[in-house]
């Protein structure tokens, strides 16, 4: 059987993506009953991160440390791969001392190259153009709050980045109707959305895409590297601030969430990032650490 890797949520089919969910679910509910054993004994994660994390880093660890395996974090200024080894060689020497590995990089070109010459799975842990394993989550959490978001209506605010990326590609998963509004040039990958014409629509007014809507997403105008722009995105995000009277225009049980770090007052207002009776910001921050443990185990069992 061929190794299967996780690069994008495409990767899964929507059968095997409810899967992930519903053992994500099940995987909570036994940690906090006292865990679900250690079918990961003796397996090890390599963490390549080439990018900070600390959602990532400590939910990946915690995860197999819950499953009876061990994780090592690989950083650039620890490893040959911030020496000019190539992306190849690494992919060679390290899937045949590990088990499974995940990999926060920039380029996503570059996970595909690794992915290509690896033993092992490979896991996306965040690239420049998606970031699955947050969707993994952010799925989870509304299943967990709502239910079934097959035909709901979901409005994404704010930069067409690689978390609005990975929302094209769940609504064509999991059926739902997605609302994009981001200011003109910021727009996500033209061809994603051409591709998902049927079920995802830009639009420049945010007020607009919140309006019915049942899940409402942000995230930081100026994600990492693009630091330097910070002052001239606020100016262009200038009105794309979710707070309570953006979300007065969203169906009555709307919730709210976000992938964190939160800018407070930026692109969130401090009050609703607060309001756990819209936002679920900080299940969906936990609940990366129980999607992944489902994805581990699924990657692990069909390797």
């Amino acid at each position: 059987m061929s190794v299967r890797h996780f690069l994008t949520l495409r990767d899964l089919t929507s059968a095997e993506l409810k899967q992930i969910i519903d053992r994500a679910i099940e995987m909570k509910a036994l940690h906090r009953q006292g865990g679900t054993g250690e079918p990961f004994k003796n397996k090890v994660l390599g963490m390549i991160f080439e990018k900070s994390s600390t959602r990532t880093r400590v939910s990946f660890e915690a995860g197999m440390t819950h499953l009876g395996g061990s994780a090592l974090f690989l950083s650039p200024r620890d490893t040959q791969l911030g020496r000019g080894e190539p992306i190849e060689d690494s992919a060679r020497v390290l899937s045949r001392m590990v088990d499974i590995i995940m990999i926060r990089t920039f380029e996503h070109e570059k996970i595909e190259r690794f992915a290509e010459h690896s033993r092992v799975p490979v896991i996306n842990a965040l690239t420049d153009d998606y970031h699955p394993c947050q969707l993994l989550a952010d799925i989870q959490t509304y299943v967990e709050q709502r239910g079934n978001p097959k035909g709901k209506t979901v409005a994404w605010i704010g930069d067409g980045n690689n978390m609005c990326h990975s929302y094209i590609n769940a609504a064509a998963l999991c059926d739902f109707k997605l609302n994009i509004a981001c200011p003109e040039g910021f727009d996500p990958n033209a061809q994603l959305v051409a591709e998902n014409a049927d079920r995802v629509s830009i639009t420049r007014d945010p007020r607009e895409a919140v309006k019915g809507a049942d899940w409402v997403v942000t995230d930081v105008w100026a994600s990492m590297g693009q630091e330097e722009e910070q002052k001239e995105r606020e100016k262009q995000f200038a009105g794309y601030q979710v707070n309570h009277e953006m979300m007065a225009l969203a169906n009555d049980d709307a919730i709210f969430m976000h992938c964190l770090p939160a800018h407070r007052d930026e692109e969130v207002s401090a009050a609703l990032l607060e309001d756990e009776k819209i936002s679920v910001v900080w299940d969906e921050a936990e609940n990366r650490l129980h999607a992944q443990k489902a994805l581990m185990e699924f990657l692990l069992q069909t390797a």
